[in-house]
């Protein structure tokens, strides 16, 4: 719940407007996870609000030589998702899941493997804050809902997610510093854009071809360029907000001089910012990442040509950071032991 309806809701307990503010900030600013921290709240009330907390689990935390570090939350009803930690300097980013599983079935993905299960209440999202924080042990900087799921097909959980985290009487983190990834639902984007946020908005992209993205990419056959790429220019009209188009690297399939001109072609004369991605190797997916060196000589190319680009080296290749890699391990491993 927002503050306005937590109020509501206990204004009709018969609890004072304050208790709101209270309750809020205990979840949401200051971590609580049992009424028992929340110090300045009578216990009639405590009684009330009790049944209706849920917190999830840290299940596993694997961390990567590079300092990053990828939890596996579970849920109440056994359900798994991945949270990633992303230590840098000052910063500290938390890459948000808004899914179990995922319907979008992209070539390379390890989440699609798996399917959907259930999509994330704005409550699950925001408590992975939580976690993460307490696993860090300081406060997240940014936030990237770019882990599992496609957040615009859980549209208005994730927005009341984003409005919770971004809440003053809670965490207060700045729109600015908070993105979401979509593999290009146009309805949802041109509608995001009329929020007028001022949140990234990062779109994978990774083909410039129809023929190639459908490929890569079911959603391009419900979602072509030719629609995706005009809400994006209208997206950035409105909002101000240049748009960031991710492009993960793969070898022998879109790294060609055809891909690259097909690219330049697409990305001209609008504000927008290429993301070069090398691929993370997925377990059963015969795509293979470009090396570090091919992405940086693309990039320079495509500087070359008056595109704004940026070589993005994944981080956590050692410890299965690639969405959905340890939840699908996990799984394995539990239906084998029920087996």
């Amino acid at each position: 719940m927002l503050p306005g309806e937590l109020e509501k809701w206990l204004v009709e307990l018969g609890e004072p407007k304050y208790r709101a503010q209270q309750v809020f900030s205990w979840l949401h600013k200051q971590g609580a996870d049992d009424v028992a921290q929340m110090t300045n709240l009578p216990q009639r009330l405590k009684k009330i609000i009790a049944p209706h907390l849920q917190f999830g689990t840290v299940e596993a935390a694997h961390t990567s030589k590079d300092g990053s570090e990828k939890l596996l939350i579970r849920w109440a009803d056994g359900a798994l998702v991945e949270t990633v930690i992303l230590p840098q300097n000052k910063r500290l980013t938390i890459c948000l899941s808004t899914q179990v599983g995922c319907a979008m079935g992209c070539g390379f993905c390890a989440t699609g493997q798996s399917g959907f299960t259930r999509q994330l209440s704005a409550g699950e999202i925001a408590e992975q804050v939580r976690l993460a924080e307490r696993k860090a042990g300081r406060s997240a900087t940014n936030l990237v809902f770019m882990g599992m799921g496609e957040p615009l097909a859980n549209y208005e959980n994730t927005i009341r997610s984003i409005r919770i985290l971004n809440h003053p009487q809670g965490r207060n983190i700045g729109m600015r510093q908070i993105t979401i990834s979509t593999c290009g639902l146009v309805p949802q984007i041109r509608h995001l854009g009329q929020l007028r946020l001022q949140l990234v908005l990062a779109v994978s992209l990774h083909a410039a071809t129809d023929s190639l993205r459908s490929r890569l990419m079911p959603i391009n056959d419900k979602y072509p360029l030719t629609e995706l790429i005009p809400a994006c220019r209208e997206y950035a009209a409105i909002t101000g907000r240049r748009v960031t188009l991710e492009y993960a690297l793969i070898e022998g399939v879109n790294d060609g001089k055809g891909d690259f001109a097909a690219l330049v072609q697409l990305l001209r004369g609008w504000p927008c910012h290429l993301n070069l991605i090398q691929l993370n190797p997925v377990e059963g997916i015969s795509y293979r990442p470009a090396s570090i060196q091919k992405l940086r000589t693309f990039a320079q190319q495509l500087s070359a040509q008056n595109i704004a680009v940026s070589v993005r080296a994944s981080m956590g290749r050692d410890v299965a950071a690639a969405c959905g890699q340890l939840r699908g391990r996990r799984e394995r491993h539990e239906h084998h032991g029920k087996a």
